[in-house]
């Protein structure tokens, strides 16, 4: 048995019988919002945008708790403790990002006054051919999306419950699966938008008194924890961490002429990928006005922000308290971090309450994920294109039902293949998609008045295949230790994330599609798309639909 052994052999972190009776209450409380809020589903409005019921600060606080996934929370804290610097660049991408979604997307899309990213789209091009495309690329950005959460699932309970073996990991990913799929089919988007609130305040809550404690235990010395860090990882059993620098770039993205490049296509899918993420875009369309949308937006960029410069005191807190071989010997690797430093500044108690947070981020999540996806196939494909809009609200609602099903136990399979993963770095995966498959259709829709069907088309389908296809023969799949099938050796395309490829190719495959295109659009309608986005007028009317 060699020292890794060792050492994960003897971390069983807190208590797991603490750990399971702070979950279940949490399950408990949330399902009793869930159920409470479902009574007032009655049409496919309420199980959809939930009635656009909701205020700019509760929609705000809602949106915050779709951005701050298990990635913000788990994967930074743990790729800033190994690998200091270039983990914080993750937290710098997710925020930067929320900047473009809101100056370039969120209110324009907002001002159209439609409910799915794929009504905006398809607003003055061709509906059924750009209504499928559309809803292709929302299910394919929430599947990678799921995929980094069930791995997340997988990683926290393994740890918290102490199994260690792939097969017990696997039924805890199972579960976290069954529990999101009842949240959606019980709740809908009233339910899932309660249960983010309630996860938002709790993570942001959390994450800040740790901070406190980091701060408190070294005597509110920035400063001091930065060298704590250092010194911790300087003095690691693995000369590779030991050799790092993590006050300085280049821990993870530095030597190669690859790695540098990998790092670029990394910060591209981050910053481009948030306005095109389907489950946040969605967001806008449960407030009642433009003005409510906007206040949403402050609120939501006040909470991100705090929560992300919190993540850089408890990256580097975890380094210097925990120390970089403990956590990655851990049943989570990396994802184990804030788990782990959880326990040594509150004990049990503290872990519980910090991975019943994390947990409850994981699952409102999915949650949002996968009525973001259900929502997309039963309205777009389902209603617009199969039935030709002649269908009936309880059908529809019913159809969102059954793919939230379908989408859940997928996910729970992929999650299992995925488990092990850095999850900030299978987010980026999403993001890339998110980036090349949807943002350039957007932005050309909402912007450029020649844009045709085609050019959708082009850039939709082409920038989707390349992203899926690069991403399947990088290193993320095949081809090293690290990778999905370690076994197995196609990695022919030498970046971990192909953004840097896709997305300028989904920009110029929207421009040669819309030149080549003979479509025939209505000008008038490009006309009164540019004046409601830009300033709201019919918006209302379009509501009521």
């Amino acid at each position: 048995m060699n020292t890794t052994s060792l050492l994960a052999a003897s971390t069983t972190v807190g208590n797991p019988a603490a750990n399971i009776a702070i979950f279940a209450i949490f399950v408990a409380v949330t399902m009793v919002v869930v159920i409470r809020a479902s009574r007032n589903n009655a049409t496919a409005a309420d199980y959809f945008t939930g009635g656009r019921g909701f205020s700019g600060p509760q929609n705000g606080i809602a949106i915050a708790g779709d951005y701050l996934s298990a990635a913000s929370f788990l994967g930074i804290a743990g790729a800033i403790a190994v690998y200091g610097y270039d983990g914080f660049l993750y937290s710098i991408g997710f925020l930067v990002a929320w900047l473009v979604a809101l100056l370039l997307v969120a209110e324009m899309l907002r001002n159209t006054g439609k409910f799915t990213m794929a009504d905006v789209l398809s607003f003055r091009l061709k509906q059924g051919p750009v209504r499928t495309a559309a809803a292709l690329t929302t299910l394919a950005v929430s599947l990678f999306y799921l995929l980094a959460q069930m791995a997340g699932a997988g990683g926290l309970v393994a740890l918290l419950l102490d199994i260690s073996d792939r097969a017990g990991q696997s039924v805890v990913i199972a579960v976290v699966g069954i529990l999101m799929i009842v949240y959606v089919l019980v709740g809908g988007m009233k339910g899932t938008t309660w249960v983010q609130i309630i996860k938002a305040v709790l993570l942001i809550t959390g994450a800040a008194l740790m901070t406190v404690m980091v701060f408190a235990k070294f005597g509110f010395n920035l400063s001091d924890i930065l060298g704590g860090a250092q010194e911790a990882v300087s003095g690691s059993a693995n000369a590779k961490v030991a050799a790092r620098d993590v006050l300085a770039p280049g821990a993870q993205y530095g030597g190669s002429e690859t790695s540098k490049l990998n790092f670029v296509s990394l910060g591209l899918a981050l910053v481009l990928g948030t306005a095109g993420l389907p489950h946040v875009l969605m967001r806008f369309y449960t407030v009642p006005t433009a003005k409510e949308a906007r206040r949403s937006v402050v609120w939501a960029i006040a909470l991100i922000g705090a929560f992300y410069l919190f993540t850089l005191v408890l990256g580097y807190g975890a380094a210097a308290i925990v120390g970089p071989d403990r956590i990655l010997a851990a049943a989570g690797g990396q994802n184990s971090a804030a788990p782990l430093l959880a326990f040594e500044l509150g004990g049990v108690v503290l872990l519980g309450i910090i991975s019943a947070v994390a947990f409850a981020t994981i699952l409102a999540v999915v949650a949002g994920l996968t009525i973001t996806a259900s929502a997309s196939f039963a309205h777009d494909i389902y209603a617009s294109v199969i039935k030709k809009g002649q269908v009936d609200e309880r059908k529809q609602v019913r159809v969102s039902r059954i793919t939230a099903v379908v989408i859940g136990v997928l996910a729970i399979g992929l999650g299992i293949l995925a488990n092990g993963q850095n999850i900030a770095f299978l987010v980026a995966l999403a993001f890339a998609v998110a980036a090349a498959a949807n943002l350039p259709t957007i932005l050309y829709s909402l912007f450029w008045r020649r844009f045709n069907t085609t050019g959708a088309l082009c850039s939709m389908y082409g920038g989707l295949i390349s992203t899926i296809v690069l991403i399947v023969f990088s290193p993320a799949v095949s081809g090293g230790p690290t990778a999905m099938l370690p076994d197995a050796d196609f990695d022919w395309f030498p970046l971990s994330n192909p953004g840097i490829v896709s997305i300028p190719l989904a920009f110029v495959l929207g421009i040669v599609g819309t030149f080549l295109g003979k479509d025939d659009e209505d000008p008038a309608k490009a006309i009164e798309m540019e004046v409601r986005s830009l300033t709201g007028v019919g918006a209302e009317k379009a509501i009521s639909h």
